[in-house]
This record gives structure tokens, C-alpha cells and sequence, in this order.
């Protein structure tokens, strides 16, 4: 091991808190992070020197690649003008160039206003404070809860958390946040009372915490339906479906569903800022017009970052330049082929999962049970993959596979195989 290398683990054991991470392994003598240093393209580097695909996109977020030379010389140019200005009382051009941008990806007089924050999270937290604010100004207070997905995934602000269906993440909180029901399916929703609902929250297409499972194709549909028919908003977190992972820009478009609230993080700037933003309509806007009480009082210190707007608006035109939903289709196609192969040579392999450019690898013993949760198996799998140049993470025995968009065919073909590898070292 380099010095350097062991430099920077020392400390990050020192004085780092990682997140979702059982930090007393972390901080094990023996445990070795791997420091990833820099990146080009769908590949990373570590300290060592060491090359590895970005099998999960560093966690959802990169879409064109590390490094990408059109978002990098955006954030140069915009940091040469000034890094930020605040948005509380002032605008600057590219946030009112993305905002219109965003918008436009949906018919006029649908999705017509944007509220920009900083991540997943406070994209959600956002919509909710909406939504409620929007009830007790229009009439109807007596609609205060939520309605969310059994096994969903929302974010951990207080907020979000309330709709989270993970119980090791959010029971704990639970007794603390909005008042929210969970339901498995639209039949379940179906039997409950709408008068008091304020709205519907769902991850579109896929669910992704939940090792990766797709909804009923015209599921979505039926549920905008539903809410249309009961007064009920529906709120889409598109966090990790948005910008281009299922094979179209948004999730919903692939079945012609638009939200009240659209909720967009991670892709947002292509994987290089921190930035987030809520869509709504002009009904919900108007609600907040009017006597200064009426006001939406909520903001973040860096809401709608120079920086974060250019890198965004950046990411914007590369799909436009590169043709980037114009090329998915046949990278789609080679991961589902691939992934059908993978399943055929692994008995281990109880069921592969895939929207788009999304899949969840399902591993289960021969005879269709689970791994002994002590084993972490999953959590092997995906150390053994990065002997064969292969990073991604697990949830639970679920390897998530979900490649940068600019990764080629070929690409895709060998960090299935990397997996391929480190499922016959390690299981077979």
C-alpha cells in the first residue's frame, strides 16, 4: 500500500462518519476502503491505481461519465463569474434558463414552476410541505396524510422518512413525521378513505431500495387515474429513475402520466453537484399567492447553485448533442440479453429485475431460499467483483446493476462478466 493511501484511510477512520455503514467494521485494523481518487467515463480510479467500471453509477447519480469535458468546462466557465448567489430575493440567468428547460420537457399548462434544492431528499421534503400547505389553503384541512408504497423509498429527512417503508431505516422515526399509510398495491389503495388523503407518493415504473422491483406495466396510469378521480395529488419521486435510466427522459413518460409534484436529484447534474428540484403545476402555485401568510416560507442556503445550474444545464444539452435516449434502446437490449445469460449459468440466481438501464440481480440458495442473512452474500459478491475491475453495492442479496448511460454495449458486456467472475469465485 502506497503512503498516501494509507494516509487518507487513517484518517477517514480518524474522523469520517460514512452513511448507511456499520462503522465499527469500517474502522476494523484489517479493513481496507478503497480511496477512489478520480474517474473518466463510466470508470474510476483508486489510489492504488487500480481501474474498476462504475457498476452503480456512484450511487445513481452519474449519467454521461466522470469527467465529461462539456459539464467540467460549464462548471469552469460559471466559477470564473461566481461560485453562489443567494436565490432568497435575487434570481441569476441559469437558474431561470434551467427552470424553463425543465419544464419543457412537459406539454404547457402541466408542469409550470420549479423549486430548486439540494438533494433527494428535500426534492421530497419539498412536495410534501406543498402538498399540505396547498390543503389548508385551498379549503380542504382536513387532508393530512400521506399515502405511500410498502418497501418504498423516499429519503432520511424527517419528512421523507415518514413514507418510508423500510422498517430498518424508519421504524425508529416513525412516530415523529407526517401523518402516512402504506399500501402493497392499487387494490389496497382502492379500499381506503381519499377524503383525508393530501396525496399519493410513489417511485414510478421501479422501486429501487426495494432490491430493484418493477411495478405492473400500466400501473402508473391507473393510479394517476385513481387520484384524478378522488381529488388526490400525486407525487412521482424520480430521483433515481429521472434523466434517462428507464430508456425515456422521465419515468413517467413512458406511460404518459404527469404528476402534481415531479421530484428530481441524482442525474440532475449529470453526477457532478449536489442539486435537486420540485416540478408543480400552476393550480398548486396559485394557492400560495396572495397575503404574505400565503407564502411558501421554505428555501435552503444553496438553492438553485450557479454552479449546481450549470453542471445541470450542461448534462441537458450532452443529451441533446450525444443522442444519448437515442442510443439506449440498444444498450438496454444488450444488458437484458446479458443478464438473461447470467441467470442461465447461475443456479444461484433466483430472478433478474430490469427497467431500462436499472436491474437487481437476485441471489437466493439452489433451493429458492435465502441466504442466512449472516453471510451478507450479496455484500461478498460485490467485494469479489472488484478483483475483476467490477464496483457496485448490494441491497440485501440483491446486486444492483446500473451502469452510467455513456457506457457502450461492450461495456456492459464486461462488467456483467466481471459479475459472472465473481459469482463463481464466490458461490460456486
Amino acid at each position: 500500500m502506497r503512503d498516501d493511501t494509507r494516509r487518507w484511510i487513517e484518517a477517514d477512520k480518524a474522523h469520517c462518519w460514512h452513511p448507511f455503514t456499520r462503522q465499527g467494521e469500517w474502522c476494523a485494523p484489517d479493513q481496507e476502503p478503497l480511496v477512489l481518487t478520480h474517474g473518466t467515463g463510466p470508470w474510476l480510479w483508486d489510489s492504488e491505481g487500480r481501474k474498476y467500471f462504475d457498476g452503480n453509477s456512484s450511487i445513481w447519480t452519474n449519467i454521461h461519465g466522470h469527467a465529461h469535458p462539456v459539464i467540467n468546462a460549464a462548471i469552469r466557465d460559471q466559477l470564473d463569474k461566481t461560485a453562489h448567489v443567494s436565490f432568497l430575493g435575487f434570481t441569476h440567468p441559469l437558474a431561470a434558463e434551467l427552470a424553463v428547460k425543465l419544464c419543457g420537457f412537459f406539454p404547457p399548462q402541466t408542469l409550470e414552476r420549479v423549486f430548486f434544492s439540494d438533494d433527494g431528499s428535500t426534492a421530497v421534503e419539498c412536495a410534501l410541505k406543498m402538498a399540505l400547505q396547498y390543503r389548508q389553503q385551498s379549503g380542504e384541512p382536513g387532508r393530512t396524510r400521506f399515502i405511500a408504497f410498502a418497501d418504498g423509498y423516499h429519503g432520511d429527512t424527517l419528512g421523507a422518512a415518514s413514507l418510508g417503508g423500510i422498517g430498518r431505516f424508519f421504524d425508529r422515526f416513525r412516530s415523529h413525521g407526517y401523518e402516512c399509510g402504506h399500501v402493497r398495491t392499487l387494490d389496497e389503495l382502492c379500499g381506503l378513505d381519499a377524503e383525508t388523503i393530501a396525496a399519493v407518493v410513489i417511485e414510478p415504473l421501479i422501486q429501487g431500495v426495494n432490491e430493484m422491483r418493477p411495478w405492473p406495466a400500466g400501473m402508473l396510469a391507473e393510479l394517476r387515474d385513481w387520484c384524478d378521480d378522488r381529488g388526490v395529488h400525486l407525487i412521482l419521486d424520480e430521483v433515481m429513475t429521472g434523466f434517462g435510466r428507464t430508456g425515456t427522459m422521465f419515468a413517467c413518460q413512458r406511460e404518459n402520466v404527469i404528476p402534481d409534484f415531479l421530484c428530481l436529484a441524482k442525474g440532475l447534474t449529470g453526477g457532478t453537484l449536489p442539486m435537486a428540484a420540485t416540478l408543480t403545476t400552476d393550480a398548486v402555485y396559485q394557492a400560495f399567492l396572495g397575503a404574505p401568510e400565503r407564502a411558501f416560507y421554505y428555501g435552503h442556503s444553496y438553492t438553485a447553485n450557479p454552479l449546481g445550474c450549470a453542471a445541470a444545464l450542461a448534462s441537458l444539452r450532452v443529451f441533446d448533442e450525444e443522442q444519448t435516449l437515442a442510443k439506449l434502446p440498444e444498450k438496454i437490449d444488450r444488458l437484458r440479453a446479458g443478464l438473461s445469460a447470467l441467470k442461465a449459468a447461475h443456479p444461484v440466481i433466483r430472478e433478474v429485475r430490469q427497467c431500462g438501464l436499472i436491474a437487481g440481480i437476485e441471489l437466493r440458495q439452489p433451493d429458492g431460499t435465502r441466504f442466512p442473512p449472516e453471510r451478507r452474500t450479496g455484500e461478498a459478491v460485490c467485494i469479489a467483483a472488484r478483483a475483476h475491475g467490477l464496483l457496485t453495492r448490494p441491497i440485501l442479496d440483491t446486486i444492483v446493476f446500473m451502469p452510467p448511460l455513456c457506457a457502450t454495449p461492450d461495456e456492459i458486456d464486461s462488467a456483467l462478466a466481471a459479475l459472472h467472475a465473481a459469482i463463481s469465485g464466490d458461490l460456486e
